[in-house]
């Protein structure tokens, strides 16, 4: 399937903050709130459900760029939804609309670039990085 077909699909990833996701936790800060870190991951995985069950067999999609603001803090206990929706198809290039909402407000919004590769020969370029003993 071509994916310019599909563009305006939705994904959808969620959590919920807790004593792993928040600042304090990640080491990005100093106060219990959800992490900018662990929100990208979240609008990442938002992107990964729209677009995989649309990938040719044997590829998958790599994330190459993020460009967000955090908009509003959120304290522990609160769920947390992130959306992507296809915006753009430029050849293997997939550009997302993100965004990720508490129980009160939208806290973050941007876009998202990933790239649609075949999976057994990206590892296959990468196999030479071999990890320094």
């Amino acid at each position: 399937m071509q994916l310019e077909s599909v563009i305006g699909i939705s994904g959808h990833a969620d959590t919920q903050v807790d004593n792993l996701n928040t600042a304090v936790a990640v080491g990005s800060g100093a106060l219990p709130v959800f992490a900018t870190s662990a929100m990208l991951a979240l609008m990442e995985q938002a992107a990964v459900a729209a677009v995989g069950p649309h990938l040719p067999l044997g590829t998958t999609t790599v994330g190459t760029g993020l460009h967000v603001k955090h908009l509003a803090a959120t304290p522990l206990g609160h769920h947390i939804q992130a959306t992507a929706t296809l915006h753009a198809v430029e050849g293997q290039r997939l550009t997302f609309n993100v965004a990720a909402f508490d129980e009160k407000e939208k806290i973050g919004e941007g876009t998202h670039e990933r790239f649609v590769v075949h999976a057994e020969r990206f590892l296959q370029r990468i196999s030479h990085k071999q990890p320094v003993q």
